[in-house]
């Protein structure tokens, strides 16, 4: 019956996924000039899940994108987040993407997720996701180590999430492919998986708070609870470098009883190579003229440090958007 369930619940949530994307323009539009050039259009920002904070700080920004830069108008569309997000730059589906700072390296790069190098730049750094792992009570799984032979949602096909998980996993000493049964679930349907008993666990990495998560606990209360991962953090360092960084999500994000310690990565906005520079610098300033404007659509945004702004690398920063940093700084 349980099966019977989540299926139904995953055929809808998949009918909804797809209503939203055609209602925020999942990809150009033939009768709307793309507006990457710096010639006036559109501009189609690749975000992420309906409930996760990609997808709401990207709104925020298309409206502000489209109520004041004259000639522009801007959509953000919901995705499966960071390896689709930048596949679609690099086809030409999106002009704007948000992505994991980790996933970004491996773009440009040309590894792990990415057969060759990706032409992507950034605009900016953004906040930091945060690793969000959530298992429920009756699981008996207290480390990482604990989910071999468990129901495991590791993110949805194509996102940062999954990239994450799986290296999670990786450093807890388990095979991502053969120890746990593995789920690539995006949030929302592990969302109602953990809540019919379908999958003892979940990944998620994404700002606090994101809509999901907070449903999730408020739900399921404690029969639900956060995951340590953090024993895993030297094992990340060693083989990645310092973009996983120790932090904590605080109780009063998610109501619970204490500070949950995890590891954090930042966010980046990237574009592809070759973006209008003009427009670039346009839409960086934009971005942190306003930037209380993004703070009501979620609190993430408080976050997005200009003294941290240009701290991109290994991504190359377009040229317009270090021009207007460099203005913004001089600023303050």
């Amino acid at each position: 019956m349980k099966h019977r369930m989540r299926a139904s619940r995953l055929a809808v949530a998949a009918l909804v996924t797809a209503l939203a994307a055609t209602a925020c323009v999942g990809g150009k539009q033939t009768d709307n000039k793309s507006a990457s050039g710096g010639k006036g259009g559109r501009l189609t920002i690749a975000t992420g899940p309906t409930t996760g904070v990609y997808y709401q700080i990207g709104g925020g920004l298309a409206k502000l994108i489209s109520d004041d830069l004259d000639g522009y108008r801007a959509t953000a569309t919901t995705t499966g987040a960071s390896v689709q997000n930048i596949q679609g730059l690099g086809a030409g589906t999106y002009d704007i993407a948000f992505s994991l700072a980790d996933t970004a390296g491996d773009a440009v790069s040309g590894k792990e997720s990415f057969s060759s190098p990706q032409h992507v730049e950034a605009l900016t750094r953004l906040y930091p996701n945060y690793t969000q792992v959530l298992v429920r009570d009756d699981s008996g799984i207290k480390t990482l180590k604990d989910m071999k032979g468990k129901r495991v949602s590791t993110g949805a096909p194509g996102s940062g999430t999954e990239v994450i998980a799986n290296r999670l996993l990786k450093a807890a000493g388990l095979n991502p492919a053969g120890d746990v049964s593995a789920e690539r679930l995006g949030l929302p349907e592990s969302v109602d998986a953990m809540k019919d008993g379908t999958i003892d666990a979940l990944f998620w990495s994404g700002g606090l708070p994101s809509g999901g998560i907070t449903d999730l606990t408020t739900s399921l209360k404690s029969d639900v609870r956060f995951l340590d991962i953090t024993p895993q953090l030297p094992t990340l360092n060693e083989q990645y470098g310092s973009v996983y960084q120790k932090a904590s999500i605080p109780a009063t994000v998610y109501n619970q009883p204490g500070d949950v310690p995890t590891i954090a990565v930042p966010n980046v906005l990237l574009v592809k190579k070759g973006f209008d520079p003009d427009l670039a610098e346009k839409i960086v300033k934009l971005m942190y003229g306003k930037k209380g404007d993004l703070e009501k659509v979620n609190a993430a945004a408080k976050e997005i440090q200009l003294s941290q702004a240009e701290a991109v690398s290994p991504i190359p920063l377009n040229a317009g958007a270090q021009k207007a940093l460099k203005a913004l700084a001089q600023k303050h």
